[in-house]
């Protein structure tokens, strides 16, 4: 009977105790449900990192490679740049050489050789002209001056004659007037 009670009691025990522990298992168990949906969820993310880790190291050396294609393309880039500035001082000194064989070229022009005879008989032809005309005036000039000197002769001439006349004009008026005054004085 002991062992009986002993064997009640201890089944009541087993039973407290179940109850007792049972809420705690439970309880740890929906808790190590908990952690285990946790861990397969921190599971999931680890291998997203991991995924994204490996994607991110593709695009790395993808990175570095445009990144070297940036630094080559760069110096290219600098050396046209200078190759550039070059060539326009070069054209500004070609400009410069160009304007000085034109002013040197036009300097030829002036001097052109089938121009130059063009307008050396054209300058021939008007010097003629101008000689003729300046040939024809002098001559008119001449035959003026000739008229002038026979009339300033004539002039001259008619001018002795007045003045004999008005000398002999005034001879008479003496004349004239001499007896008159005899004749007053008588």
């Amino acid at each position: 009977m002991l062992t009986a009670k002993n064997l009640e009691r201890i089944m009541e025990l087993e039973e407290k105790l179940k109850t007792q522990y049972e809420e705690q298992l439970n309880a740890k168990n929906s808790e190590l449900e908990r952690v285990s949906a946790e861990r397969d969820k921190l599971q999931g993310v680890v291998d997203t990192q991991l995924k994204t880790i490996g994607e991110l190291s593709e695009k790395a050396t993808v990175n570095d490679r445009t990144e070297q294609l940036n630094r080559e393309l760069t110096n290219r880039a600098n050396k046209l740049q200078d190759e550039v500035a070059t060539l326009k001082a070069r054209a500004k000194a070609l400009q410069k050489e160009l304007a000085q064989e034109r002013e040197e070229v036009k300097a030829l022009r002036h001097y052109d050789p089938p121009r130059m005879k063009k307008n050396l008989a054209a300058n021939k032809k008007k010097l003629a002209e101008s000689t003729a005309a300046n040939n024809l005036l002098q001559q008119n000039l001449n035959k003026t001056k000739a008229e002038n000197m026979s009339l300033q002769q004539q002039l001259q001439e008619l001018e002795a004659k007045l003045a004999a006349l008005e000398a002999s004009d005034d001879k008479v008026d003496a004349d004239v007037s001499q007896p008159d005054e005899e004749a007053q004085a008588a």
